[in-house]
């Protein structure tokens, strides 16, 4: 301050002291230091070598006690803070549950609350501050938007034991064009085993149904219903039992899961502990991954 204003008077002024009490306590350090820190009657101030010490001290440790003032701050109120999160992957509620529940062990007043991703777009939601996080496969490479990579996973073909394509190495687009393809109740333009393999090839398979989650599509694929494109650590437990067999996709389908939020909030301390627990939760309890 006293560098800033370059006079006792004006910066006793700035922080409402009185010139004498400003001396005083400008006095009182002198002596604590052992040397006198700015030369007297001079304008504008002219400080010692030891003041021009203190100064560079200063410098260095204003801008971090800020910070630090700021940082606190803001963990308090993202102790408080909203996590409204819309899912783009049927299969997600499979590790995205036990990972909510460690989270909200630290984070217990943040507000959790979720919707299938499956019926609406929901980045515009999220831009537009009614969503706060969106678990997806599929970016939309966008400014106002940060994607956190949580870890890559491996889309793999399951058929039944009985299928002919179970005695296949690998499974190539045409070869599903005389399938029942088996699918979540997504749109097919959104799906991955159609925009990145069976699309770029023109294939189309023989026919199209739904089901509505993870368990049932594997009971249909084991009853030789049809085929279905899922995600490596959804199927491992059912593959190990024998009720399905799994392929892989080509040279092996991979892809990455991401969570999209505002890129305005990214340093938000709650956001970045659910960013840690998913990961954690995932590496430890999901099979067949990579860390992104």
């Amino acid at each position: 301050m006293l560098r800033d204003t370059g006079s006792l008077t004006a910066t006793a002024n700035t922080l409402c002291l009185t010139q004498s009490a400003l001396s005083h306590q400008l006095k009182d350090l002198e002596q604590r230091l052992g040397g006198q820190l700015f030369l007297r009657k001079t304008r504008p101030v002219r400080f010692t070598p030891e003041g021009e010490i203190l100064l560079k001290l200063a410098d260095e440790i204003f801008p971090r006690i800020t910070k630090a003032e700021h940082e606190l701050a803001n963990l308090k109120e993202d102790a408080n803070g909203r996590l409204h999160m819309a899912i783009e992957c049927h299969s997600c509620f499979q590790w995205l549950m036990p990972a909510l529940k460690e989270y909200q062990i630290h984070w217990p007043s943040v507000t959790l609350d979720f919707s299938s991703g499956f019926g609406f777009e929901p980045l515009p939601a999220l831009t537009a501050g009614e969503l706060d996080l969106v678990i997806t496969s599929d970016i939309q490479p966008r400014s106002e938007v940060h994607y956190e990579p949580l870890f890559d996973f491996e889309m793999r073909l399951v058929v039944s034991p009985q299928s002919p394509l179970a005695e296949k190495s690998i499974i190539t687009p045409q070869d599903l064009s005389d399938q029942t393809m088996l699918s979540y109740p997504v749109q097919k333009n959104r799906l991955d085993v159609v925009k990145h393999f069976l699309q770029p090839a023109n294939v189309e398979p023989n026919k199209w149904k739904q089901a509505d989650n993870t368990l049932m599509l594997v009971q249909m694929v084991s009853a030789d219903l049809g085929v279905a494109a899922l995600p490596n650590w959804a199927i491992h437990d059912f593959a190990r039992q024998g009720l399905i067999v799994s392929k892989p996709l080509g040279d092996g389908l991979w892809r990455r899961l991401y969570a999209g939020i505002r890129a305005s909030e990214q340093q938000r301390h709650y956001l970045q502990a659910f960013f840690a627990t998913a990961k954690q939760q995932c590496q430890t309890h999901l099979e067949g991954i990579r860390a992104a």
